[in-house]
This record gives C-alpha cells, structure tokens and sequence, in this order.
C-alpha cells in the first residue's frame, strides 16, 4: 500500500462535521479532579482547596461546576448505595454540598453493616424472584410483529421491474434469479447499480461471463476517491437500516455525553480505565502506519470527527473505542499489520460510525437493560411526570438525576421536544431492534468505503461476530439497493 491508497478525489469538498458526542463546557480536567476526590466519599478541606485552585485557573463557572459535583456524587451514591460527605462545608457550618455527613461521624460498626448487607442479599433474592415471575409472564405474551411487505407484489409490476426485483432480493438474498434478473434489468439504465449487484453475484459464486466481466471492467483499480463528503441528512436517509428508528437514536445523543462522564468515573473509581502509553499516539499525517492513515481518510468521506489514535501492537484485537473525555481510539496488532487498504476501508467505516452521538451510547452500554434503563431516564428528563412502574422508576430516576445537571438548556429542550415527538409516533420503540439495526448500519459504512463483500466478511470474521450470515445479507439487501446508489452519486463515486 502506498499513500495514494488513502486518497480523495482532487476537488473533494469536506463537508459539516457532524455526529460527534457534546460533552458540553465542562471541562475534563476538573471532573478528573474531582472524581478522584470522591474516591473515598470523602472531600477533605485540603481536596475541596486543590479543587477551587483547579476551578479558578481553568476560569470555570461555579454554577455549571456544582452541576458536575451533584452529577458525579449522584452516581457514587447510586454505585455504593451510601451518601458521600464534604467535610469543607460541615466545618464551615454551610449548607453541605454533599448531603448528609452526619453518618461519616459515627464509629464504624461491623454488625450493623453484616446486617445492612444480608437485608440486601434478601431484598435481591425477592427481586430475582420477582423478575422470573415477570420474564415466565412476558414469554406468555410475546407480540408477533408480522411484515408481508416483501410479499406484496403489486399487480402492476412488470417483470423486468427492479423495484419488484428488489423486493425479492430483500426477502431471500440469495434468491439468484432475482438476482440476475435484477442485473439484466439495470444493465442499460443504471450502470453503477448493475456493477453493484454483479460484484455481489461474483461474491456468492453465482456469476456468469457478462456479470464477471461488467464487475472486472467497472471494479476500480484503488479505494473510492469521494468529490465530497457525506452530510448528517445521508446518513439518516440512505444509510441507516430501515429498522433503526432515527427519533429513538435522537434521545440517546442528547445524554451520550453524561453517559460517558458517568462512565468513565465509574471505570477510574473502579481502577479499570485502561491506561494508554502517550507514546502509543499517531498522527495520521505524518505516520508510515497505514491504519492511522486509512482512518483519517474514512472520517474526512464520513463526515465525522477524527478521534485521537494509539497504536498499540501489543493489544492482539482489530480496533477498540477506550471511554475518555474525549473518547479514543486503540488499533491493535490484527489492524496494524496484514490487513489491506479495502480491510483496513471496511474496519474504519464500521469503527468510526460507532463514534456518532446517535450509536455512541450503544458502545458504551452492550446490555439492551442498562440501554432502556438510560432511554427512560432521558424521557423522564423531558417529561418528569411520565408515569412509570415502581421497579423501573427505581432504576431510571438515579440515572436521570446523574445524568439532567450535566444538560445544558438546550439539551433539555431538545429532550423535551423529542419526548413529545415520541408521543406523537405512538409512545413505543424496540431497543432490541434497535441496537441490532445499529450494528447492521455501521456494517453499511464500512462497505461504503472498502466497495468490497470480501473484505466485508473478512473484517467481521476477524471481530468474530455471532451473526455473520445475517450481517453479510443485509449487505447484499443494501449494496444491490437504490440507497447505495444514492450514496455513491453523493459521494461522487458511482461507476458508469
């Protein structure tokens, strides 16, 4: 590989950036300082003296500061099921900023807390209890949603009709007579789409002279090389799975930056916010290393911001997002070496689509639970009176009050506007479809820039995906689609 392998076209326009995580005005030193503070639960005189220099010399809001304390605090209480303590302010006989001190003043006394710890060990025994009894009733009532669209030919279509032919390709991807149909049907009124599909009959092994043909003659000899880069509008209309409901990503981006604040505390509290060496940092302009080079071309035909990159050959995996303020990217040894330009295309489109505020939470919380946990939290922000179940108000509402004071008005106001929106569309969404759509979605990205279904399954072979077939149809659903050819004129890249 050379340089010229990680190339745009010589009139490429970059265009607004967009989708990256808000994490606001806060700033990451003083919630690191402060964070390591809590600790203990304890704020001593000498840390509260250390924090106010550290506020004054970074010319900090006191105001959106004490948000950030109450924020953190929150969700120490929240982790440890005990109230933190300001000893600045019990001495000073003020209002304390940390509620409560009084308990830190009493001797320590180990029956009581033996006792403290086997109500709760009871307490959680009735609660599994509780949620068998709720999953048995759940299995009894499962809904079956039911979607015939892709059998409802209309009486109209002709047989030659690609939007017909799709239809079927959708329903069976390897159905290979619609799929050599739907060639012979766009050979002539669509070059590009005609290419696409013959690439997809030459990668499942179905091909015939024409098609291999047409796909070795169009096939380009390097990487894409975009005249411009796509727009947030791209993204939401063609390149999003049809499944991935855009209102439901919406309210994860408003809190993915409290999201990860909380994260991140959580993870240094716990000593498990992986280190890494500053040495380890690239600079994909002047780095020899093809992967930085690679994901620096990705971002700028993404439209997304590029996140600082360590090179990190001692770490055996592909590419890994590493929670921080701002969060960063690690390349391990199966990215760094062996892999080509169209691998390396296909991992930082499907890597960097991760990065967008309206996938990152996903990243950051893999349970589906923890997920609607996060999402009811957010509507109970925009809608603080939404009536919710005893059990799922005691596990949204810590969230909400960790997560609300690190808003910014405007973020308020969006979540409201999105509460009612959601309202309005029926008040219902699936975060198992979601999530699954997601990971399908930043698959697309990722075949958007290699333009290759081989490196495709060769990238998610190597993550060791547990769905690979169903991942590897959706590809060829979209690449044989209409969006991708929408993408492509986009981006300036269609063949023909």
């Amino acid at each position: 590989m050379s340089a010229e392998d990680f190339a745009t076209d010589q009139t490429f326009e970059q265009g607004e950036i967009s989708g990256q995580v808000r994490l606001g005005r806060f700033e990451a030193q003083y919630e690191e300082l402060f964070a390591e503070a809590l600790e203990d639960g304890v704020i001593t005189p000498e840390e509260r003296k250390r924090l106010e220099r550290a506020a004054d010399s970074l010319g900090l809001d006191r105001g959106r500061i004490r948000a950030v304390e109450e924020a953190l605090v929150a969700a120490y209480s929240t982790r440890h099921g005990a109230l933190a303590r300001d000893l600045t302010q019990i001495d000073a006989g003020a209002e304390p900023v940390i509620d409560d001190p009084q308990p830190s003043l009493r001797p320590f006394d180990p029956s009581a807390h033996v006792r403290s710890l086997e109500g709760r060990v009871r307490y959680l025994e009735s609660k599994v209890e509780e949620l068998e009894r709720e999953l048995e009733e759940a299995r009894s009532h499962i809904a079956v949603e039911v979607d015939v669209s892709a059998f409802a030919a209309a009486p109209t279509a002709a047989p030659d009709d690609p939007d017909e032919l799709h239809r079927r390709v959708r329903n069976d991807p390897r159905d290979e007579g619609a799929l050599h149909a739907l060639f012979r049907a766009t050979k002539a009124s669509d070059p590009d789409r005609a290419f696409r599909v013959a690439s997809v009959l030459v990668h499942l092994g179905l091909a015939d002279t024409p098609e291999r043909e047409l796909a070795k003659g169009l096939a380009p000899e390097g990487l894409i090389r975009p005249k411009t880069s796509l727009g947030s509008d791209a993204w939401k209309r063609f390149l999003f799975h049809p499944d991935e409901e855009v209102l439901t990503g919406e309210i994860f981006s408003v809190v993915a930056g409290p999201v990860l604040l909380g994260r991140v505390a959580a993870l240094r509290h716990q000593n498990q916010l992986p280190k890494l060496d500053p040495a380890r940092l690239v600079d994909p302009k002047t780095s020899t290393l093809q992967a930085p080079r690679c994901f620096s071309w990705a971002a700028s035909i993404l439209g997304m911001p590029l996140p600082r990159l360590y090179a990190d050959p001692t770490w055996e995996g592909l590419a890994q997002i590493v929670p921080n303020v701002p969060p960063v990217t690690r390349l391990g040894k199966s990215a760094l070496s062996g892999r080509s330009a169209r691998d390396l295309a296909f991992l930082a489109g499907r890597h960097l689509a991760g990065y967008r505020e309206d996938h990152f939470v996903r990243q950051l919380v893999p349970s589906i639970q923890d997920l609607e946990d996060i999402f009811l939290a957010a509507l109970t922000i925009g809608q603080p009176t939404l009536p919710l179940a005893a059990q799922v108000k005691a596990r949204a509402l810590p969230i909400a009050k960790a997560i609300e004071p690190l808003l910014e008005p405007a973020q308020l106001d969006r979540l409201r506007g999105h509460f009612l929106r959601f309202v309005e569309e029926g008040g219902r969404t699936n975060l198992q479809r979601w999530a699954a759509a997601a990971e399908f979605t930043t698959a697309r990205a990722g075949l958007l820039l290699s333009d290759d279904l081989g490196a495709a399954r060769t990238m998610l072979t190597a993550e060791g995906v547990s769905d690979l077939e169903a991942r590897m149809d959706d590809l060829v659903v979209f690449w044989t689609g209409d969006r991708a050819g929408k993408l492509r004129h986009q981006l300036g890249v269609a063949v023909g």
